[in-house]
Order: C-alpha cells, then structure tokens, then sequence
C-alpha cells in the first residue's frame, strides 16, 4: 500500500484528514504523527492559560478509519533523500506522500533570557504550565504579557475578567496595539482595557528579561509572571529543512501547496508561504485544496485548478461577553463580534466531531 504521512493534528492536518477519510482508495494508508491524542482548539489557549475553560472543551477526537492510524510520537527530521520521516524514539518511517503542518514555536527575536524566563500559550502542555503558573499567583500580583497582537491581547482580557485581584501590564512596541485592525477596533480594545484596569505599555522595546523582570528601554521592571506572545517562527523541523524559504523561514510552494522541487511534498499552516497572514481559518482553507490534489492525484486525474484562497475575516475576544473583528472589510466591535466567534468555535468543533 502506498502511505501518505501527515506531521501535526493542528488545524491544517485534522481539516486534511477529515477531507481524505471519505476518499481514501484502498490502496492507500494514512498515518497522522502528533504528540498529543487529540486535536486541540490553539486559537483558544489563551482561555485555557486564564483559567476560563479546561483542556476537556478545546480537545477534538482524531476522525477513525480502518486506513488511518494516529501515532502519538514526535519528529526529529525529515530525509528527503529517501522519503523519510525520523522519530525522537530512533524509529524511521518511510512516506509516498507528506504533509508538513508543524505549526509554529514562539519567536524571540534574540532577546537575551526570553525563552529562560517567560511563559508561553504556544502549545497545549505549555499552556498547561502558564495556566498553573499564573492560577498560583496571589491577590496583587504583577503579570506582563509582551505582545499586543491577537493573542496578547485575548489573553490580557480573559485574565483580567478572571482574575481582577491581579495587576496586568501589556506590552507592545506599536503606538497603538493590534495596529493591523481598523483604528476603530484599536480605540475599542484600549478603552476596554482603561476600562478594565490592564495597563497598556505602548511603544515597548524589551531588550533583556531576567527572572521576574522585564527591562523595557533598559529600565527593570518587576514582575510575578511574564508570558510571550510576541510573534511566532516555523517550528525547528521546518527551519532545519534545506529547502527554498521567504525572509520569514516559510517554506516557498507551488500553487498546488508542493515543493517546486518535490511534488511530494506538501505544506500547510504557519510553514507554509503564503500572501495572507497565518491563522488557523487559512491553515483550513490550505488543506482543503490539497486534499482536492491528493484526491485527484489518487484518481490518476489532472491536478485540479486551485482559486486563491479568500478569508472571511478575523474574530477575537474580550472576556466573555465583548470582542471585535474585521468581517467583509467591516470593522466590529462589542457583543456581536463575541457571539460570531463563540458560535463559529463551536460549530466548527461539533463539525470535526462528525
């Protein structure tokens, strides 16, 4: 039987597997390496790290099937000299086919003691360890995040909603966080911040953390617990890969989503370089159309003619009940924007259910 491998049960490996189930000849074998036996929703982490969900609401169960095997293992590298995928455990698996969808690590931008001395919602058991961290801290406590995109400031928000008895600082090196948003979206989120009593440490430039301190332009500032969410990099496998990458280490793809130079290839999520931003709703959309060439490539058919992908828009969230967004080139802010999320995270995890 030929084997096709899929590295990572992220969005983009469990959206592919979900695809090919129902259209797996029978002479093909799937196999999904990860180091977790489930799916987890990242893009709700930062609930997670806060406190507000458990692990039990953001796991999905990998979809069965007699030709699909899950091997709960982690990659050491990839061969391509002899189609291989290498496991920490010394074991070595041989692939027809391959998916990449790694997902990303946190990027520290050479910042002396920021892998040391911060926390991290990057990965499932990170997260795990930030949550604890922080659930520990006592009444009064100090807490920065550093990174006022996304995922910053959701974290921010959730924390200060759950746990109003800390003192939180966000840092940001813009004038304005979440600058990618309309301005619109900025002032809301800054308002609720004031609002909420989460300080805003704009225009930042964090060049050195110790253990409890972050020094922003040089200067010590104390604090119980830092977590990182400034910006995120391919993972090591990706990086260790001596293939054709963008500025950002994002492995450079065909429009089909293959190696130019290894049809066999194929790469999904934050590896891979694309003309959008990563997330998880492009991560999808990717693995739907390799799924559409695997499928044909499986039938002996043409490669199918792929549309550029087009995203909806973007959602986050404000503590339970308020959130904001960029939907159809409209700017959202308050209650509705919360509702549209919550109910689209929902339906998507009942969806990955089925």
């Amino acid at each position: 039987m030929k084997k096709l491998i899929i590295l990572g049960g992220g969005y983009g490996g469990m959206t592919l597997l979900s695809r090919l189930i129902s259209n797996l000849p029978y002479n093909i074998m799937v196999i999904l390496i990860d180091k977790a036996p489930y799916h987890f929703l990242k893009t709700e982490f930062y609930a997670l790290a806060a406190g507000t969900v458990s692990d039990e609401h953001i796991r999905v169960p990998f979809p069965k099937h007699p030709q699909v095997s899950i091997l709960n293992a982690e990659v050491a590298s990839i061969d391509r000299s002899v189609n291989a995928v290498n496991l920490v455990n010394g074991e070595s698996m041989e692939y027809d086919d391959l998916v990449i969808g790694l997902g990303c690590e946190d990027n520290f931008h050479g910042i002396t003691g920021a892998a040391e001395f911060t926390h991290s919602i990057q990965t499932k058991s990170k997260t795990q360890k930030t949550y604890t961290e922080l659930n520990n801290l006592a009444a009064g406590a100090k807490v920065a995040i550093i990174g006022g995109g996304l995922s910053g400031v959701e974290l921010a928000s959730e924390l200060a909603e759950n746990r109003p008895d800390l003192n939180i600082t966000l840092f940001d090196r813009g004038s304005t966080i979440l600058s990618s948003y309309p301005p619109k979206v900025s002032a809301y989120v800054e308002k609720w911040f004031k609002d909420h009593h989460v300080k805003l440490h704009k225009n930042s430039n964090i060049t050195l953390i110790e253990e409890n301190t972050v020094f922003n332009k040089e200067d010590p500032l104390p604090f119980d617990c830092i977590v990182w969410t400034a910006g995120v990099m391919p993972s090591k496998i990706v990086a260790d890969l001596t293939v054709e990458k963008d500025k950002k280490g994002r492995i450079i793809l065909t429009n089909l989503h293959h190696l130019p130079a290894d049809d066999k290839i194929f790469v999904v999520g934050d590896c891979a370089s694309l003309n959008l931003p990563p997330s998880a709703q492009l991560a999808e959309k990717q693995a739907e159309q390799v799924a559409a060439v695997l499928i044909a490539r499986w039938k002996g058919a043409k490669p199918p003619s792929l549309p550029p992908i087009k995203l909806k828009g973007v959602l986050g969230s404000l503590g339970k009940k308020h959130g904001f967004g960029f939907v159809a080139n409209t700017a959202l802010t308050g209650r509705i924007p919360r509702i549209l999320k919550h109910s689209i995270l929902w339906k998507n995890k009942n969806k990955k259910k089925s």
